[in-house]
């Protein structure tokens, strides 16, 4: 049972390492428990709380797991007499619990989304753990402190085996820490002063060709997860298609303070990044705010005013006052209802030659257009 147990969870951790990287860099990429918004793997891992000390969760659940195999290998030796191991394992699992209710609480109470194939591991761990506990309270004659002290000199006699295993073990984990890709991060291509920017005729800012051949007018809001990578997408398609694309900026938070078709609490805070953004215009700088605005969404700790001004040289005190500034509301909330006149009901959205495409655009429609 604690064999199969630990291969489920390993199982598990596979598939979630794989999710959370196809959920970072394949556009249109959607797990099968994407169900709903209190029930979806990808805004888990879409959230911060998925990485710890610059890998994924799930990675460090693929080294867990086969760490406990590695013990399982001793533990299940005649020498070990159903005896020694249980105690370390039990060490382990405990971590590997105390750990699940943590995440529990993450998933609950800041992410407010659930993770179906997460809940499964977390039931693993705690599995496991009563399984452990129920081996060793059968088996153990000992405290298990002294179990534990046991435990490590029966590794020990073993030396020639465990070295080995163990050594190999934590090579592979220091060498997949120190050079695991940290591919959730996006990094946008620099705005040079050669790529033109601009404001349109009826007030929205632009960048990218002047004269192009795919202009593409986006409603983003800069909480949102799946605009966030499409907006690093289309900057690079921009900058790999020079002359040929521009994109126009709109915004359309979906802030249940300023969006009326948000009925619930849902991405506090964006309609107030916008208005930054709105400012930013004003001062020739909105997409250079535009790319750290995105950058502050997949942040656990928000950037203040002043901070956000001290990067992009802008008035502090002046950016702090746009927040309250009744011309700058006006403009989020005229795009707001211009999205929800094209019917636009969620984020992102794209405007291309009349068509509308939620979510993202079709492979196909900017091969045949730039083609």
């Amino acid at each position: 049972t604690v064999v199969f147990l630990t291969l489920v969870g390993l199982a598990d951790s596979i598939y979630l390492a794989i999710s959370h990287y196809r959920v970072y860099t394949d556009i249109g990429y959607k797990s099968f428990c994407a169900i709903s918004r209190a029930i979806n793997c990808d805004t888990v891992s879409q959230s911060p709380y998925a990485i710890m000390l610059n890998m994924p969760v799930a990675i460090w659940g693929i080294l867990g797991y086969s760490f406990i195999l590695i013990l399982l290998f001793f533990a299940g030796s005649k020498s070990a007499a159903k005896v020694r191991i249980w105690s370390l394992i039990f060490w382990v699992m405990l971590i590997f619990s105390v750990h699940s209710v943590i995440l529990a609480l993450i998933s609950t109470y800041l992410i407010r989304s659930y993770c179906i194939l997460c809940i499964v591991v977390y039931g693993v761990n705690l599995a496991l753990l009563f399984y452990v506990w129920l081996i060793r309270r059968r088996f153990s004659n000992s405290g298990l402190i002294e179990n534990t002290r046991k435990d490590i000199l029966f590794l020990w006699e073993k030396k020639a085996k465990s070295i080995l295993l163990l050594a190999t073990f934590f090579a592979a984990l220091i060498s997949t820490w120190a050079f695991f890709p940290n591919y959730w991060n996006f990094q946008p291509p620099r705005i040079s002063a050669d790529i033109p920017t601009g404001i349109t005729a009826s007030g929205y800012p632009w960048i990218g060709a002047e004269n192009a051949v795919l202009e593409i007018t986006e409603f983003s809001d800069y909480l949102c997860f799946q605009c966030r990578k499409m907006h690093f997408f289309l900057r690079q398609l921009m900058a790999e298609n020079p002359g040929k694309i521009r994109i126009i900026h709109r915004h359309y938070p979906m802030d249940h303070e300023f969006n009326p078709i948000v009925r619930e609490r849902f991405h506090v805070g964006s309609g107030k990044l916008a208005l930054l953004a709105v400012y930013a215009a004003s001062k020739n700088k909105f997409w250079q705010m535009n790319d750290l605005l995105y950058g502050i969404g997949g942040q656990k700790k928000p950037i203040g005013t002043k901070e956000l001004a001290k990067i992009l040289d802008l008035d502090s005190n002046e950016l702090a006052r746009a927040l309250n500034d009744r011309i700058f509301r006006l403009r989020v909330k005229h795009d707001i209802y211009s999205g929800n006149n094209l019917e636009i009901t969620g984020t992102p959205a794209y405007v291309i030659n009349g068509e509308i495409y939620q979510g993202q655009i079709p492979p196909e429609i900017i091969r045949k257009i730039l083609n």
